[in-house]
């Protein structure tokens, strides 16, 4: 059979980008970066004002920005003024600052009661100091240990079980 006698093949369904402005994109403006930031803090959305905030200060990729650790921008309870990190697609150093509005909003993140896991095992586990710090958006801690979520809760439960057999 020779491709010649082959029949033609049409799509049932139309092309995605038909009739639509594909390619490159007009930057945003002034007025929609404020716009976003108004509607996130109306909504009372902390986490993602804060990453909005971060990614629209420090002018990085979307995946250097997920990568972010909160011991890279947070250390001693304060905001660092000038972060350095270093970039996966061209593996350079870069330094950023961050403004304040960006800064409130990054510690009104971390101090968020939804932040630390507590155990749930007794009344008195939030009194022994039995929380662990979430680190970032991906689950990663401040010592550099990835790790989820669900095993950080779950470490910190044994952990007290453990101080409320001794």
């Amino acid at each position: 059979m020779t491709i010649a006698s082959l029949p033609a093949i049409q799509a049932c369904r139309p092309t995605w980008n038909k009739g639509r402005i594909v390619g490159r994109k007009c930057p945003s403006l002034p007025k929609h970066v404020w716009a976003i930031r108004v509607r996130l803090e109306i909504a009372n959305n902390a986490r993602d004002l804060a990453l909005f905030n971060l990614a629209i200060d420090s002018k990085l990729r979307g995946c250097d920005l997920i990568k972010l650790r909160v011991a890279d921008v947070y250390a001693a309870r304060q905001v660092k003024d000038r972060p350095a990190i270093i970039q996966s697609k061209t593996q350079k150093p870069v330094r950023f600052e961050i403004a304040g509005g960006t800064r409130t909003s990054l510690v009104a993140w971390l101090d968020d009661p939804m932040m630390t896991v507590r155990s749930t095992s007794g009344p008195d586990a939030s009194t022994r100091g039995c929380t662990s710090r979430r680190a970032s958006t991906r689950g990663s801690s401040e010592t550099g240990f990835r790790r989820s979520a669900w095993s950080r809760a779950r470490t910190a439960s044994i952990r007290c079980a453990e101080r409320k057999s001794l």
